[in-house]
């Protein structure tokens, strides 16, 4: 796998079960790409990489349960608790316009309107009805700016940067 064109797309959280099987928190458009037949890589703490063949997946709730071959009882699993699962960025379907992996927002400079410098974008949460996105300040303090098009005013991949319009009571100061 290329590790210019790789994209981590999962994070292996904990073992499932007696048979192998891992837990893994993705985005939701990532569930299609993460199928029976897929290959993988897997990168450790350490920064290690190694492929694997995905041989089931099935959602539960927000996180997939994923088999990966070679990997058949539970002690197996467990060495792989917090690697990030790297796919090929050619292998991820085409998102709808002003749509994004969350891999791309991560670690974006975020602006004001009046291109003031907030921070820059260091996790993304799920709400349900939009994203949120935790932006940390040079002052080392987390803002929550909701991913929605009345503040989201730009989202530039090209220049690593995305402007936004703070709602009311919500300030960088």
């Amino acid at each position: 796998m290329n590790n210019h064109n790789s994209l981590a797309i999962g994070k292996i959280v904990s073992a499932h079960g007696i048979k192998g099987y891992v837990k893994v928190y993705c985005e939701p458009q990532s569930f299609q790409v993460l199928k029976h037949g897929s290959t993988v890589s897997l990168k450790d703490r350490r920064g290690a990489e190694s492929f694997h063949e995905i041989l089931d997946a099935r959602p539960q709730g927000r996180t997939l349960l994923i088999l990966l071959k070679g990997i058949s009882d539970r002690s197996k699993a467990e060495t792989l608790a917090g690697s990030e699962i790297l796919v090929e960025r050619s292998s991820l379907p085409e998102l709808e316009e002003d749509t994004y992996y969350w891999t791309d927002i991560l670690g974006l400079k975020v602006y004001s309107a009046d291109d003031h410098y907030i921070g820059v974008v260091e996790s993304i949460i799920e709400t349900g009805s939009n994203d949120v996105y935790a932006v940390r300040t040079p002052e080392d303090k987390e803002i929550l700016i909701p991913s929605i098009a009345a503040v989201v005013l730009e989202i530039d991949l090209n220049n690593r940067t995305i402007r936004v319009d703070l709602p009311e009571g919500l300030s960088e100061d």
